[in-house]
């Protein structure tokens, strides 16, 4: 370990301590689903441009403010920002001396009939919260009340805050359905004035520090079927077309970040390769000049900067951001990122250890160096005379925490969840295990606590993620449904099945034409790993998932010779064919997802389900319609099977709008899994 490594270690020496002291004495509390059911005390911490002020977002009971300090004076009583009406949903620096702040509240949208759901407002305020702007309001004049609608639910997006200009910004505007355009807006004016004309094709823009659009995606079909184009601008300001990418291959090519070099970009790519890479593109000689970051076993995502307009430093990026082994990890460049990270986690008394990797598709093993089930990660680097860092640790089993770092001085600033005992959520770690066809199988597998719950085998609870394109992280789960399965002393899987992201191809396109097939078995071949382990007690295996993991906990329930004695399926998909008609109108969703959208169809077997299951839904939840949920219930209930079934009021599809909302999901699924699961519990 460096100097600074070293010096940040011994000035953490007595926090570290205060946290073995607190966690040997006093007994082991198990959170209960109230205290589980919080918002986070405080979070979203982040430090403006110049360094001067810190804000974090602050939950007391329902109620979130914004919460302003002088970053000189943290001892000092801060500045709070409430609202009356909206819920605050998260807040950032725009300037040195304004903020940007994300709103949302339910909203019946009343036409031919009553579409129950929630809208987003994005306003800007400084930083005492006395004057509050709409972005974009005054724009244009609405003269319909179809336009008047439209309006009043719009909502522009920032695509560069313009941080050398003290007075603008560059926003996209939201018409809902009608033309997209960028626009410079003066905040001290409201004046907005267009900088360019967005087409009906055009899909994303890429804004530069100096105001410009210098690349944009682009989406177009031709007859080889639906494609994303990537346009850069030529020096004499036309567009052209240099990279072009049909959907239904699921080739990725993104622009990143404006390069080091003038005329160059970085792009993502995963073209002819197995994961996805960051690469310096010339624009000029339209080739890839060098080869950023690639893994060997993960996705790369972006770039990690720590200049105030995000661009690199003379000496390129500070790091690379990936889907590795934690979910949203980074690899740094900048030694002094690395040496704080470590630091913070020697100060901290988090352990490191040998962890090994594994390729989906083949042989290659590789074993690498992580702490142990937690991350430290950086969110916000300041230079100066006093180097600050604004530190995030976080885990499974490790309720988020926020540090800052200044100088050698560590100060705690917030532990989200300071009520849940980490003792209670056991242990958390990556493993692997076969597939029936040889696949090696990613997943996240939680332990409990022995001195709590006493040896194996436990009750276990196969918990698949939503998507299904998506993938699991080892964060600390704030819906707190591994915190509440661990702690009530069930084993928690979380199978990163074929058909999930982030992984590498081979994985992700395996799953293709094979919901309730062999994405199904993947789910399967965990428990009877987790049986073979001695960590499962085959009698006493459950399935709980959400979205489309509640599809799974549908397809677990209809499945023969299945291993699990209940299933919970919340928001889940029963119908296929219904589901994927709502997104045809999408010739890219549709090109890129339907194809692979093959298999079970939970609700054609509803009235023969295996194992009793229990359904629940929310009532404004648009992604997932409750017809899905409905359609499976009553076909079951008609054929007399054991099926409960509960919609949740004022639940979208997730996160909880109250604590009282998330406190009834969590009763549900204790409840069912403690008295129900076809009796006696799990």
């Amino acid at each position: 370990m460096n100097t600074l490594s070293r010096l940040i270690a011994v000035a953490g020496a007595a926090l570290a301590t205060c946290h073995t002291v607190q966690a040997a004495d006093p007994p082991i509390r198990v959170p209960t689903l109230e205290t589980l059911a919080q918002f986070p005390s405080m979070t979203g911490f982040r430090i403006s441009p110049d360094g001067k002020h810190m804000l974090a977002l602050q939950s007391q009971g329902d109620t979130r403010t914004i919460v302003v300090w002088k970053l000189a004076e943290l001892a000092g009583r801060p500045t709070v920002i409430g609202s009356t009406s909206m819920q605050i949903r998260s807040a950032s620096f725009l300037k040195n001396d304004m903020l940007q702040v994300e709103m949302t509240q339910p909203y019946d949208l009343r036409a031919n009939e009553v579409t129950k759901t929630f809208i987003n407002k994005l306003l800007f305020t400084d930083l005492e919260g006395k004057n509050w702007i709409e972005p974009m309001a005054s724009a244009d004049i609405a003269r319909s009340e179809i336009a008047k609608k439209a309006a009043a639910l719009a909502n522009p997006t920032v695509l560069n805050r313009l941080l050398g200009d003290p007075d603008s910004v560059i926003l996209e505007s939201d018409t809902r359905g009608d033309s997209r355009d960028i626009y410079r807006y003066n905040l001290r004016t409201a004046k907005a004035s267009r900088i360019m004309r967005l087409s009906e094709s055009d899909a994303r823009v890429f804004v530069n520090s100096a105001g410009l659009v210098w690349a944009k995606q682009r989406l177009g079909s031709d007859g080889q079927g639906a494609f994303t184009a990537i346009d850069f601008r030529s020096k004499d300001g036309t567009w052209e077309e240099h990279f072009r990418s049909y959907v239904k291959n699921r080739d990725v090519v993104d622009v990143v970040a404006p390069g080091a070099k003038a005329g160059t970009a970085i792009i993502r790519s995963n073209v002819g390769r197995e994961v996805t890479g960051l690469y310096e593109y010339d624009i000029a000689a339209r080739k890839v000049a060098e080869t950023l970051f690639e893994h060997k076993f993960f996705d790369a995502t972006g770039v990690r900067s720590f200049r105030n307009d995000d661009a690199p430093n003379d000496e390129g990026f500070d790091g690379f951001a990936l889907d590795g082994h934690q979910g949203n990890d980074e690899h740094w460049e900048n030694p002094k990122m690395e040496s704080a990270v470590r630091g913070i986690a020697q100060a901290l008394g988090i352990k490191e250890i040998q962890q090994e990797l594994r390729s989906v598709g083949s042989n290659d093993r590789a074993e690498i160096r992580s702490f142990d089930g937690v991350s430290v990660r950086v969110v916000q680097y300041v230079a100066g005379e006093t180097p600050t860092y604004l530190i995030r640790v976080s885990g499974s089993t490790y309720p988020t925490e926020h540090y800052l770092l200044r100088g050698q001085n560590i100060q705690l600033l917030a532990k989200e969840f300071p009520e849940v005992d980490r003792r209670a959520l056991g242990t958390a770690r990556l493993v692997y295990y076969k597939a029936r066809d040889g696949l090696n199988i990613p997943a996240y597998l939680t332990v409990p606590n022995p001195q709590l719950c006493g040896p194996g085998p436990y009750a276990t609870v196969i918990h698949p993620h939503g998507g299904p394109w998506a993938r699991d992280t080892m964060d600390y789960d704030r819906s707190g449904w591994v915190p509440m399965l661990v702690s009530q002393c069930r084993v928690v899987l979380q199978p990163q099945y074929r058909g999930s992201q982030g992984w590498g191809r081979t994985l992700w396109f395996a799953g293709d034409r094979e919901w309730g097939g062999k994405m199904q078995d993947d789910k399967d071949d965990g428990v009877k790993w987790l049986v073979g382990e001695k960590l499962a007690d085959p009698k006493r295996v459950a399935m709980f998932g959400f979205s489309y993991g509640g599809y799974a906990a549908f397809a677990a329930s209809v499945r023969p010779n299945g291993l699990y004695k209940c299933a919970i399926a919340g928001a889940g998909v029963s119908d296929i064919e219904r589901i994927w008609a709502k997104f045809f109108t999408n010739p890219y969703f549709q090109s890129g997802q339907e194809p692979t959208v093959r298999g079970l169809s939970p609700l054609s077997k509803a009235d023969k389900i295996e194992i009793p299951i229990m359904v629940y839904h929310g009532d404004r939840d648009q992604t997932v319609p409750l017809i899905q949920s409905e359609l499976f219930v009553d076909k079951a209930k008609a054929a007399g099977k054991p099926v409960e079934y509960h919609v949740l009021k004022d639940y979208a599809h997730g996160p909880a709008w109250t604590r009282k909302t998330n406190a009834d999901q969590l009763k549900l699924i204790s409840d069912y899994l403690s008295r129900g699961c076809g009796g006696g519990g799990l």
